[in-house]
């Protein structure tokens, strides 16, 4: 009898401790959030005053990339584009978008290359508003549908920009968590006429059909979007501190923005 008894105590017991456990953890992700809104508050010093032009890749009469289940990358690009936009545009930042519907930057009326047109009018757009950095989004494919992870690309013999590159791609390793590659430096029109640091975001593989479903999700391309503004706090924190190697340990405020990142972002 007193066994059973004992056995009653110790079950009520381990009950308790799990509801206050639980009430526990409710509470600390309360604070968390809490927390976290007060620190992203006060990132807007980084991004103060910096013009950042943000650029979807491709529209209009230029679909990019066709996913596997036939969404075309640009309506892709757009999407993340514009949570992007929002989301530095909220901490300080004066963001350009080089388009904001589904349309190409050429000239209909004009003779020549429309492709290369389209590309000038993104460069020029930047380097008319002497703008501070330039995001270029876009979805990455492959004839092999194992291919899958962001990642990020700069200019050859452009040491800023690779700062920055690698800024974004850490940033979306740690967020994503679903990326193991490396920023790379490729030589692309876009980021060569550019005349501030530039970075092409390749945000995943539309080739992968796990990967294609996952950047359709509104919520997912939030995440995206809020990993690459991370990059960019960092890219500008490290030259805040006066350091520009990538590597730096992070302060406190940016291991808060990364501990919340899958929140909703509105296209604006």
């Amino acid at each position: 009898m007193a066994m059973i008894r004992a056995v009653k105590i110790k079950k009520r017991y381990i009950i308790g401790c799990m509801a206050l456990l639980v009430l526990s953890v409710q509470f600390y992700k309360m604070a968390i959030i809490k927390r976290e809104e007060q620190h992203i508050a006060a990132l807007s010093y980084v991004l103060t005053n910096k013009v950042i032009v943000v650029d979807p890749g491709h529209g209009g009469r230029d679909p990019g990339k066709i996913g596997v289940s036939g969404v075309p990358e640009k309506e892709i690009n757009l999407e993340v584009a514009k949570r992007l936009a929002t989301l530095l545009g909220e901490m300080g930042a004066a963001v350009i978008l080089t388009r904001d519907t589904d349309m190409d930057l050429s000239d209909a009326s004009t003779p020549g290359n429309k492709k290369r047109q389209d590309l000038s009018r993104r460069a020029e757009t930047a380097n008319e508003r002497n703008a501070d950095l330039f995001i270029s989004i876009h979805c990455n494919g492959f004839t092999s549908p194992q291919e899958h992870g962001a990642q990020v690309f700069s200019q050859p013999h452009s040491p800023e920009s690779k700062i920055l590159a690698e800024c974004i791609q850490k940033e979306m390793t740690v967020i994503l968590g679903n990326t193991k590659r490396k920023a790379k430096q490729v030589d692309y029109y876009v980021t060569r006429t550019t005349k501030m640091p530039a970075a092409i975001v390749e945000i995943g593989f539309i080739t992968n059909p796990k990967e294609d479903k996952l950047l359709q999700d509104p919520l997912y391309q939030s995440k995206v979007a809020w990993s690459i503004a991370a990059g960019i706090i960092k890219y500008y924190e490290g030259k805040e501190n006066g350091k520009e190697d990538p590597g730096i340990k992070e302060k406190e405020v940016l291991q808060t923005f990364r501990r919340q990142p899958g929140n909703y972002i509105p296209a604006p």
